[in-house]
């Protein structure tokens, strides 16, 4: 789906209404859409409400500790989720999955929405494709964010570091601050109030290559949410980046 490509007009929801929340509201406004609800702590009985019911969409950034209870309950409303909330989704994978395949509920996930992590994500999975013929090259993962992300590593990391590990056979998996040449390091840096910078680094005694994709603001998140949301309108299940994005 293209940046440029602007849907037929949705009815969107929003479950979180920080700094990710606002963010998501200019854009879906820019777009055309409009918000008919928008759910924080001190106002969870919307959930219930007749405006809520009424969304094409629900988007959801949250934290972790509840993110999937924000779900089940739009699920309960028979309102299609995007949810970009990170560090809850592998513990829920098996019943989200089961839900969307066999009750017809909808959940667009992503541990990052940002367009040029979709290419950063793509180029890595080539990268590592490539890597896997040169063994004399090690591999190690960084990621920074801001002091207010409760998650580590980001759900990002998590996602390049799977990403890594299914290409490079000498890799059995990843690990934080690990030491074990048969897993893939993952660092993990919380400063100041960066967006998110996600840099992965080969090695060799001959030289380094290195590849880093640094937001500028959380604006590249909030127009990918926006777009999965245009996608999700039209399709139906367990949804990613991977369906909406083909490379």
């Amino acid at each position: 789906m293209h940046p440029n490509y602007i849907a037929e007009t949705m009815k969107i929801a929003l479950i979180g209404y920080g700094k990710m929340g606002h963010m998501i509201e200019q854009i879906a406004l820019s777009r055309g859409h409009d918000i008919v609800c928008r759910i924080d702590v001190d106002n969870q009985e919307d959930f219930a409400s007749e405006a809520f019911r009424s969304a094409d969409v629900a988007i959801e950034f949250t934290a972790p500790t509840v993110a999937y209870d924000n779900i089940q309950r739009a699920f309960g409303a028979g309102v299609k989720v995007v949810s970009g909330s990170t560090g809850w989704f592998a513990a829920h994978e098996a019943e989200v999955r089961r839900q969307c395949e066999q009750e017809g509920k909808t959940l667009f996930w992503a541990s990052n929405f940002s367009v040029g992590v979709a290419i950063f994500s793509a180029v890595n999975r080539y990268l590592a494709t490539l890597m896997n013929q040169f063994p004399q090259y090690d591999v190690e993962l960084e990621e920074t964010h801001h002091v207010h992300k409760l998650d580590h590593p980001s759900g990002t990391a998590i996602t390049l570091a799977e990403e890594i590990v299914e290409r490079l056979d000498r890799k059995e998996g990843w690990a934080e601050e690990t030491t074990d040449p048969k897993l893939l390091r993952v660092d993990d840096i919380r400063r100041g109030e960066v967006p998110g910078i996600h840099t992965i680094r080969y090695d060799s005694e001959a030289d380094l290559i290195t590849i880093t994709h640094d937001a500028h603001s959380r604006k590249g998140f909030a127009l990918g949410a926006v777009l999965a949301a245009e996608y999700t309108t039209q399709h139906s299940g367990l949804l990613g980046m991977k369906d909406m994005f083909h490379f």
